[in-house]
């Protein structure tokens, strides 16, 4: 039945059409483990004379920095079905089985949706710790409560503490808080040793050591929080592997707008893309929006008006003193920046063996049966090996360090 009805076209269109990233940036699924290389382009020609022919023994070559993945990052997710609910309605048919079916695939792939998506679009962290008062009965609030999920096993660290396994008990969406525990189905957890001082964060299981590359890693400089190299190479060895950033810190809810703009003609001087498109979060958004109209006389809307899309992004096209930009929304995007994006597949892409796929017994089957005395339960792992690769980060910028 498994075999029969929970066809991997069916999990691909489902993370597929609900990631921003993912669905916009161009997928080569032909990455059959090994290295995968990533050329950069270190320095051009730039050999120009007046008046006469630059010596031979003087000219100015092209260059290029050999950037490398040595293995693609996997990033697996299970489904258990348990043998008494598929029986509950009677026998084991396509009828009760579909009825089970549907929900539990829907779910489970916008919550794997969700890691993935955090994890190519912010880095291995997807939600930090914002009051740990209550820290030593196993309560903190959090900036992302939307990421957290019942039962979730997920690591919590900081920045003088050990890495710690910890698993959501309870969760307040309306005060933000989530409860911990030490174990599955366990008592509150002791958590005091992470702090909001200690920059504590959340992260997925596994995810510190084994995730994927990110886009906002990629495009910060390290004393912004980013990566001090991309795919084994220093970002200051080269303008080309460096993505024109500035600090938002500044920013505020009126004037984001034109800060936007003004870092845009900043990215248009400096960089060596088009980047058109500009991400951030739904917060950001919003400001974005109001704004919009309060400052009609320098901004206005494309008359199309808002795209509101059913897989849960937000975009709307400005046109501004620089020219016109797309501002797109998604929830996967933290507060705390706003990128600027050259989406054509020789800046991004996503690299892959097969995207996502099921795994199979050496019998052909993609499900694994085990047996309790309670009775069998079913389990399907889903699996994708890839890694996102900016491959031109000068054609992209960002902003950093918004925190109004």
């Amino acid at each position: 039945m498994l075999n029969d009805y929970l066809p991997n076209q069916l999990l691909k269109e489902e993370l597929v059409k609900r990631d921003w990233l993912l669905t916009n940036i161009e997928k080569d699924d032909g990455w059959l483990q090994g290295p995968l290389i990533v050329p950069f382009k270190s320095a051009g020609a730039s050999s120009i004379s007046f008046g006469s022919l630059t010596a031979g023994t003087d000219i100015a070559e092209d260059a290029y920095l050999r950037g490398e993945i040595s293995t693609y990052p996997e990033v697996h997710g299970s489904m258990l079905f348990n043998w008494r609910d598929l029986i509950e309605h009677g026998q084991v048919s396509e009828k009760n089985f579909l009825k089970i079916l549907p929900d539990a695939v829907d779910d489970f792939m916008a919550y794997m949706k969700m890691c993935v998506s955090l994890s190519i679009t912010n880095g291995p962290s997807f939600a930090k710790v914002t009051d740990a008062t209550n820290a030593a009965s196993g309560v903190m609030v959090v900036d992302h409560i939307e990421r957290f999920v019942l039962g979730q096993k997920c690591s919590l660290d900081d920045d003088d503490s050990a890495a710690t396994d910890v698993y959501v008990t309870a969760i307040n969406s309306n005060t933000a808080e989530v409860t911990l525990s030490a174990s599955r189905g366990g008592a509150a957890a002791n958590l005091s040793a992470y702090s909001v001082a200690q920059n504590a964060k959340f992260y997925f299981a596994g995810s510190q050591s084994n995730g994927m590359s990110s886009l906002k890693l990629a495009l910060l400089p390290a004393s912004a929080g980013g990566d001090s190299s991309l795919y084994g190479q220093t970002k200051t060895s080269s303008p080309y592997l460096q993505a024109i950033c500035a600090s938002g810190a500044s920013i505020t809810a009126a004037n984001i707008l034109d800060s936007i703009f003004d870092h845009y003609v900043t990215v248009k001087n400096r960089g060596k893309g088009n980047p058109n498109k500009v991400l951030m979060s739904y917060k950001n958004f919003g400001s974005v929006l109001k704004s919009l109209e309060t400052n009609k006389g320098a901004f206005h809307q494309d008359q199309k008006g808002t795209k509101v899309s059913v897989y849960g992004w937000t975009e709307v096209s400005i046109f501004g003193p620089a020219g016109v930009l797309d501002i797109v929304a998604i929830q996967e995007c933290d507060d705390d920046w706003i990128g600027f994006l050259d989406m054509r597949p020789t800046v991004m892409k996503f690299y892959s063996n097969g995207f996502f796929r099921k795994q199979m017994s050496p019998d052909g089957r993609e499900y694994f049966e085990q047996r309790a005395t309670t009775g069998r339960s079913y389990i399907v792992d889903i699996s994708c090996f890839g890694d996102f690769v900016l491959q031109r980060p000068s054609y992209c910028g960002a902003l950093h360090s918004i925190s109004y």
